[in-house]
């Protein structure tokens, strides 16, 4: 039985934020430790683009991620984005990666991880945005889900905004 001072706030909606794609460089793989395998992945580059905002990502943030006994991937996302007109955005995200036991194989499989259908597995993302700018103080109050995906040399994300 539900509780009763529970109020009715009707469902969630969603508005697309931007698509982004983060180039990598190669993984630092910091070894198993007593929560997991830390690995990282740092961020080479990249752009994003969305109805509001564009720019690029820039060298020097990572995804801290964190290999669990059960496979799946925690995500300690931190970037600095600039936009098209030289604003700087800082994102962070966390999430969860969830590759079912019977797609590993292809996931681990350089020349065909890329072409694995995402609808096959759970890539979720909750980004949030710090930013000084005026144009872009927007971002500050915001809070944002993403789906993720796989691309060659790098990881792709549709970003929504929670209206």
């Amino acid at each position: 039985m539900a509780d009763p001072r529970v109020k009715s706030v009707g469902d969630l909606e969603t508005r697309h934020l931007f698509d982004i794609v983060v180039d990598l460089d190669p993984r630092l793989n910091f070894g198993a430790g007593p929560v997991g395998q830390r690995v990282l992945f740092g961020a080479a580059k990249g752009s994003f683009e969305g109805p509001r905002l564009r720019g690029e990502v820039l060298r020097g943030g990572g995804d801290w991620a964190l290999f669990r006994a059960d496979g799946a991937m925690t995500l300690d996302v931190r970037l600095s984005l600039r936009t098209h007109d030289g604003e700087l955005i800082y994102m962070t995200y966390g999430g969860r990666w969830v590759t079912p036991q019977d797609l590993r194989a292809e996931m681990t499989d350089p020349a065909r991880r890329t072409k694995v259908d995402p609808a096959r597995y759970y890539f979720r993302t909750n980004p949030l945005f710090e930013t000084g700018s005026q144009a872009y103080a927007w971002l500050n109050d915001i809070v944002c889900v993403g789906k993720g995906c796989l691309v060659e040399g790098a990881v792709a994300y549709k970003i929504f905004e929670v209206l």
